[in-house]
């Protein structure tokens, strides 16, 4: 990260700082958000932390999140917010238009702008950058942006916890975008306090009945799979949204049971929402799925993890990403 002395002397001063994270937040965003939120509060500042829309409630029983500000629900007091912020910090995206309204307020603000995340390609809007798309996480960035500082003492149990749990969610409990350095974090983040029994438990055993219906149903009523090109789909219509009361996180990692199918090397979960249709993709080993969203669907993300939209309708769109499996056709049998 290039001026960290720059920016360290700016955050050696009490500030008013508005932490924002992306749409729809996961457990990276929230846990990366919160992470910097009582991080920056001991060293004096007045934080306040805003999505564009709400959080998932598994994610519920995390420290401070009920001081999330959600734009959806409280445009005219985030502005205010915003407003009066004297430094903007940005955390696990990389365009401005990931936050919809809020990016259109924050591009006008001259005021120093920090960003802190791991997709490709980061749009050239922030003064401070913190960008390594080899990092398993936004929250594993944190770690390595208190450390640049080197304000170490400052990461307690608290902030360890929110980091812990960025990174158990983006990695799938480390089941993919590992590294020899995240474990060395890791370990460090253990030694530091964290129970992480407990937390994987928090994280990875919240589900409700509901959630587990509608897990059995996508899988029994609403899964393809496609032999030939090492591929399975899964789709919701919007009347199933109705069947099911389906809300925010109630679909959190559905896509991910494709994979445990041997032979399959890409997952796409495609749902009908009220205006657009969304597609999650997700792939085993080299096999880039960010190709995909960003060409066809106006999306991106990562090499294994990414997500996109389309306007077409539900069948359409199944249609459409279906006709283009057999340009990658020699690509998925080669790997």
């Amino acid at each position: 990260m290039e001026h960290i002395t720059e920016l360290k002397s700016l955050l050696s001063i009490p500030k008013d700082i508005a932490l924002i994270t992306h749409r729809n937040p996961d457990g990276d965003a929230i846990g990366s958000s919160l992470a910097m939120f009582h991080f920056l509060q001991h060293l004096g500042h007045v934080v306040k932390m805003i999505t564009p829309s709400e959080y998932p409630d598994f994610l519920s029983w995390m420290p401070g999140i009920e001081q999330m500000l959600v734009y959806d629900e409280y445009p005219d007091g985030i502005k205010s917010v915003l407003e009066k912020a004297n430094l903007v910090i940005c955390l696990d995206f990389n365009a401005l238009d990931r936050v919809d309204k809020v990016g259109e307020i924050v591009y006008g603000l001259n005021i120093p702008k920090v960003l802190i995340d791991h997709h490709l390609d980061p749009e050239p809007f922030a003064d401070y950058v913190l960008s390594d798309i080899t990092a398993s996480s936004t929250s594993e960035l944190v770690y390595d942006f208190i450390h640049l500082l080197g304000w170490q003492q400052f990461l307690d149990v608290r902030v360890a916890d929110c980091i812990y749990t960025g990174i158990i969610t983006d990695t799938g409990s480390f089941k993919y975008g590992t590294s020899a350095k995240l474990f060395r974090v890791v370990a460090n983040l253990l030694e530091l306090g964290i129970n992480d029994v407990v937390l994987q438990d928090l994280i990875n055993n919240n589900l409700s009945e509901k959630h587990l219906r509608l897990l059995g149903y996508c899988l029994y009523h609403r899964m393809e799979i496609l032999e030939e090109f090492h591929t399975g789909i899964i789709t919701l219509s919007k009347e199933d949204y109705v069947k099911f009361d389906i809300q925010r996180g109630d679909t959190e990692g559905i896509v991910n049971y494709l994979l445990r199918i041997p032979g399959v090397k890409i997952a796409a979960f495609i749902t009908e929402q009220p205006t657009i249709v969304k597609i999650s993709l997700r792939s085993k080993g080299e096999f880039s799925v960010q190709e995909i969203a960003s060409q066809h669907f106006k999306g991106g993300g990562h090499r294994n993890a990414s997500g996109g939209a389309s306007f077409i309708g539900l069948r359409p769109t199944v249609r459409k990403f279906k006709e283009l499996l057999p340009l990658y056709k020699e690509k998925l049998s080669a790997e």
